[in-house]
């Protein structure tokens, strides 16, 4: 059974299974993959849904401007330190067990925010929202690399990474609405960090009761599609190791300068998404006297641009090629909507970044198939973690400078000209990155 299977998979040159195999992929996917799109959009609002509530913390706490951008980012550094070492403990635990913790962890911290009470427990709570969310990414590609094989694995992630899609619309109208929630001495902030957070704590016992750590432990499938898929993903593994993967560190790994390039590319566009992600409720509050679902609903818009744009980017790259070119034309419009926005009033501001949303989601989807095409494949997988690890600080600098620059100032139009000159700089600076070359750059460090 065990050659049959391996045998029936790779006569199709397309990676087209058939028979058990084909059945036991079509049990995987509707079992975790919906699961999974539900836990990042969890995932997504309890990391987020901060920016709904800084006038509220302002208000009850007496948390300004500086301190509010701080703890916003102190989730990403936590997220950072302790990402790696999540990574290890998931591998030695199971991915069963380790993603239920991640959950219930992240739940906690989450439910726990409802009762921070000064600066200090602010910033000490998001930093270990950090630490309890870090590794559920990596966890979960880790997860699919035990149960699916390579060629439905790509598929799989576009699925997957639809969850934080979904979630950036989500995220207002579902927050604003908690915060509508009075009674029981409870302020409706505090609410809605209660709710979404139990929520998440809810959610693991599903995690436990609905994934298993490897196909042979799966009841759920018949002994032939349990012994199919566990072959196939066995010999796939064998061959992996076969290859004999090379191992850096991340030092090494800079000596390139097109690595460089490409850690300061994502950093860029990850401090515009961040910066609109944390502090647009503000801006949309300045456009008049709106409640707070009203906000959220508000919010909503430029994610659902956003959104709309990247599909028809992503459309127009593949047929036109040049991908430098389309990440470049997508930053410059992203510099310009964040530049826009600083010249008129509330109202102007938001349809500004309505506009810089065409540009800056579409650039986050349009940027990875550069390195990819560049990257050894034996050093892609350490690298793509150093990109996003260093990209995603973006998510600690542009809340933190922003919160700074408005309570010295009283504005963020600061920031807001970061944001436009460091696109236009990445919009630059993506031309000098190459897609092929010195494919093995990093492997002989």
């Amino acid at each position: 059974m065990s050659e049959q299977s391996i045998a029936a998979y790779a006569a199709h040159p397309d990676g087209t299974a058939s028979g058990p195999l084909a059945s036991a992929i079509d049990k995987v996917k509707w079992r975790i993959l919906p699961l999974f799109v539900i836990m990042f959009i969890a995932n997504y609002i309890d990391r987020v849904n901060i920016g709904f509530v800084r006038s509220h913390l302002a208000t009850d706490l007496g948390i300004g401007s500086a301190a509010f951008g701080l703890g916003a980012g102190l989730f990403f550094i936590g997220y950072a330190i302790f990402e790696v070492p999540s990574n290890i403990l998931l591998q030695k635990f199971g991915a069963k067990a380790w993603l239920t913790r991640i959950m219930l962890t992240w739940g906690v911290v989450a439910t726990a925010m409802a009762f921070v009470h000064n600066e200090t427990s602010f910033y000490a709570l998001r930093f270990l929202l950090g630490v309890a969310e870090a590794g559920f990414f990596p966890g979960v590609v880790y997860y699919f690399t035990q149960w699916l094989p390579n060629s439905e694995r790509g598929k799989a992630m576009a699925i997957f990474l639809s969850g934080s899609a979904i979630a950036s619309i989500l995220s207002g109208p579902i927050s604003g609405a908690l915060l509508q929630i009075e009674g029981g001495g409870l302020h409706g902030w505090q609410w809605m960090f209660i709710i979404e957070g139990l929520a998440s704590v809810a959610l693991c016992f599903v995690v436990w009761y609905r994934l298993d750590s490897t196909p042979k432990d799966a009841k759920w499938l018949s002994d032939a599609e349990r012994d199919s898929l566990a072959t196939v993903i066995q010999h796939e593994q064998r061959e992996r190791q076969a290859s004999k993967p090379v191992h850096v560190s991340s030092w090494s790994l800079l000596k390139d300068p097109q690595i460089l390039l490409f850690c300061f590319i994502y950093f860029a566009i990850q401090l515009t998404i961040y910066g609109a992600t944390f502090w647009l409720p503000s801006i949309i509050k300045k456009m008049g006297h709106f409640n707070d679902f009203q906000v959220g609903l508000f919010n909503s818009i430029p994610w659902i641009i956003s959104i709309v744009a990247m599909y028809v980017f992503a459309s127009l790259a593949t047929r036109y090629k040049r991908q430098q070119a389309w990440v470049a034309a997508t930053l410059i419009i992203a510099a310009a909507g964040m530049f826009a926005s600083t010249t008129g009033g509330p109202v102007f501001a938001f349809v500004a970044i309505c506009f810089a949303g065409i540009g800056f989601k579409a650039a986050s989807s349009l940027f990875w198939p550069i390195p990819q095409a560049y990257l050894d494949a034996r050093i892609a997988a350490a690298v793509i973690a150093l990109i996003n690890s260093i990209g995603n600080l973006g998510g600690f600098f542009a809340p933190a400078t922003f919160g700074y620059l408005e309570q010295k100032t009283g504005s963020i139009q600061g920031g807001l000209y970061a944001l436009a000159v460091a696109s236009v700089i990445a919009a630059g600076l993506v031309f000098l990155a190459r897609t092929s070359g010195k494919k093995a750059i990093a492997v002989s460090d």
